[in-house]
């Protein structure tokens, strides 16, 4: 891929119908072809393959495994500091490998760095190793490590695994009454202190009427154990665990939703359609990011709703 991308810029450099389009082709090339580059682009390729399986897991928003999530930032975080104490080597081999055959320079690591088109007078006291293993690969990765701490410090991972016990499959394995109770302290503006104590008992009442029923026997997730509830009315009869049930499914709509909603404006919010309405960029919203459902809908269906949505001359 790296090779294909040079080759592109180098016909650009020749044959481009403008100076300005062979002059950023030009500065791209150089860029590409410098070790900082090619260094930065191994470093980014070892920290996005250590996160990756992370990253798929949370955005599986329908069956999304809370308890083995929260063990992939576990292995997440130790891979990275096993990068940080260990990694160095490795990285710096594969980088001087890359440029090998690639014919790019390879800096001595023991001179000064001299950062890119600057003049050496101009250059910090400071020599190549230094730069690019404590300022750029220990940086990084302990940036890396930060943002998963923040994103998943011991609050956030006790709510998450408190929100697992609900879940419903293989008859409510992961059921942990202690852990929901904890659910409920965390809402101490939904939960009176005569709630908590009540919801211990119902909690067990609900989990011996659940796993008797057969209703109950084959759901899949939280959102169908709550559509369950409503359907057999149970809602009404268990009110604190449906409670506690709806607050654990408005969690996830506080966090990935809400990020993937936003990367989704970008797309379809353009330059070109920066004046549509509310209304308007709602529905588009809802249909881009909930495509994996719209596309099980066929055109004659969408054709027949939007015949009845009023009566017109012509078919469609």
């Amino acid at each position: 891929m790296f090779s294909v991308a040079i080759e592109v810029l180098d016909v650009i450099i020749d044959d481009a119908s403008n100076l300005e389009q062979r002059v950023e082709a030009s500065r791209l090339l150089d860029s590409m072809m410098s070790f900082e580059f090619v260094f930065s682009l191994h470093l980014m390729r070892a920290l996005l393959g250590i996160t990756n399986d992370l990253s798929q897991a949370l955005q599986k928003k329908k069956d999304q495994d809370i308890v083995n999530a929260m063990k992939l930032v576990e292995v997440s975080k130790q891979r990275l500091q096993l990068l940080r104490d260990s990694g160095w080597s490795s990285l710096m081999d594969e980088v001087s490998s890359f440029c090998g055959k690639h014919q790019i320079d390879v800096p001595n690591m023991d001179e000064k760095y001299v950062m890119r088109r600057r003049s050496r007078r101009q250059a910090q006291n400071i020599t190549n190793s230094h730069h690019y293993r404590v300022e750029l690969f220990y940086v990084v990765v302990d940036m890396q490590v930060q943002e998963l701490n923040n994103r998943f410090n011991e609050v956030n991972t006790e709510l998450l695994l408190c929100v697992a016990c609900l879940n419903p499959l293989d008859s409510f394995a992961a059921f942990d009454k202690k852990r929901l109770i904890r659910l409920a302290e965390f809402y101490p503006t939904d939960f009176s202190d005569v709630e908590i104590l009540a919801i211990s008992d119902q909690l067990e009442n609900f989990i011996l009427d659940v796993r008797s029923s057969i209703e109950f026997s084959d759901l899949q997730g939280i959102s169908n154990l709550a559509q369950k509830m409503v359907k057999t009315k149970k809602d009404k009869g268990y009110p604190l665990v449906y409670k506690l049930l709806t607050l654990a499914l408005i969690l996830p709509v506080a966090t990935a939703t809400v990020e993937t909603a936003f990367s989704a404006m970008k797309i379809v919010k353009s330059r070109l359609r920066n004046r549509m309405g509310d209304q308007w960029m709602h529905d588009s919203l809802l249909v881009y990011i909930e495509k994996d459902m719209f596309h099980s809908i066929t055109n004659e269906t969408i054709m027949h709703c939007f015949q009845n949505m009023k009566s017109r001359r012509g078919q469609l």
